[in-house]
């Protein structure tokens, strides 16, 4: 029996994550950890049996004490890594939002743990150390995201090296659209994604293509490839996840449909592949798949997030923090979707010459955080 603490229980990953547990023989959750959905945090604990609980929101700690009487609950900062020290487990899904991730990815390589990672900021913002402390403590860090699952997925058996990464983007809700179409989009069109259910955030990285842009420097480090090797197709149809090409030019792909499920399920099985209880790839239906190059004056966040990742040091830091800042301006109606990407860029431009270009730990990457959000919020008018 395989047991897993999830760490974001009650978002979207979480949620399909749980369902993949119930339907697979041989899972069984360990604990569970939420942000501010106390209610539905003590449904999933009472429905798998768990005793061993993490709520960030002290004030919904004190529910969740109430209902679950004879359970163990964590609440307030650090909860969720006195969760992840505390709870017997073989695997840990870190599930959560944003750069508030990195301290559990931390938590849980220092206990030497395998990792099934959701979280893209870990290792955007702390991929050196990320990757340097898993080595260490030999744990695995086992990519949830589509894109590195898929690339994962084409390595296993193979001695050939990888030369080449090609993430795909769906394109988002705008794609095609020019710069100038864009002036007057609505938080309700850039939450339509067309083809994935996502959370809010995740949905608005989609439509700027910002989480392209994050993903190619969690797939630097995650895969040691550098970033003139790494290049993103816009495949409108979801169904090639990505291709890795390898030194004898073989390109591999892995497809499916789009659902997080198959991903969430070969991270949580691996190395075994068991069935996944999800509609089959029918190519036939399909008819067509194409590719795309992304049009970087529409969608400036995704050259933005490559420059700071080559940049380095301190600078994915910073487009993190001021993305974070602006998305959640633009989904409260303070900014206009365009803004997203000038915000990132100004923070960006007015922190590079003071920014560190090497972080010896969480404070240090903590520093940089903070600094960005405060010059963020001020671009916020």
């Amino acid at each position: 029996m395989k047991k897993v603490l999830v760490l974001g229980s009650t978002g979207s990953i979480g949620k399909q994550a749980l369902e993949v547990i119930s339907e697979t023989p041989g899972l069984e959750v360990a604990g569970l950890a939420a942000g501010t959905s106390h209610r539905l945090l003590v449904k999933q604990a009472q429905a798998f049996n768990v005793n061993t609980v993490a709520i960030l929101d002290e004030a919904g700690g004190s529910i969740v004490v109430e209902e679950l009487a004879d359970a163990t609950v964590y609440s307030g900062p650090g909860c969720i890594r006195g969760l992840v020290e505390e709870v017997d487990c073989d695997l840990v899904l870190n599930a959560v939002v944003g750069a508030a991730g990195l301290e559990a990815t931390v938590a849980t390589l220092e206990k030497g743990v395998d990792l099934a990672l959701a979280n893209k900021e870990s290792l955007v913002v702390g991929g050196s150390l990320v990757m340097e402390l898993a080595a260490s403590r030999n744990a695995r860090v086992l990519p949830v995201d589509s894109e590195h699952s898929a690339i994962f997925q084409c390595l296993q058996g193979s001695d050939q090296k990888l030369e080449h990464i090609f993430l795909t983007a769906s394109g988002g809700p705008f794609f095609g659209r020019k710069r100038e179409d864009l002036q007057d989009v609505t938080r309700e069109d850039a939450l339509n994604h067309p083809r994935w259910e996502m959370g809010s955030k995740i949905s608005i990285d989609s439509a700027t293509l910002m989480n392209k842009g994050l993903e190619i420097i969690e797939a630097h480090h995650l895969f040691g490839v550098p970033y003139s090797e790494i290049e993103v197709l816009v495949h409108p149809q979801s169904i090639v996840h990505s291709l890795a090409r390898f030194q004898d030019g073989s390109v591999l792909a892995q497809m499916g449909l789009p659902s997080m499920k198959l991903p969430i399920a070969y991270a949580l099985n691996y190395p075994r592949r068991l069935p996944v209880v999800m509609p089959q790839l029918d190519l036939i239906n399909e008819r067509e798949l194409s590719f795309f190059e992304p049009d970087l004056d529409a969608f400036p966040c995704l050259r933005i997030a490559v420059e700071a990742g080559e940049l380095g040091g301190g600078a994915p830091i910073v487009v993190n923090a001021a993305n974070e800042i602006a998305v959640a301006a633009f989904l409260g109606g303070q900014i206009r979707f365009l803004a997203i990407a000038d915000i990132v860029k100004k923070t960006l431009e007015s922190m590079a010459g003071d920014l560190p270009t090497k972080l010896a730990d969480l404070e240090d990457i903590t520093a940089v955080d903070e600094e960005a959000r405060r010059l963020a919020r001020k671009l916020i008018v």
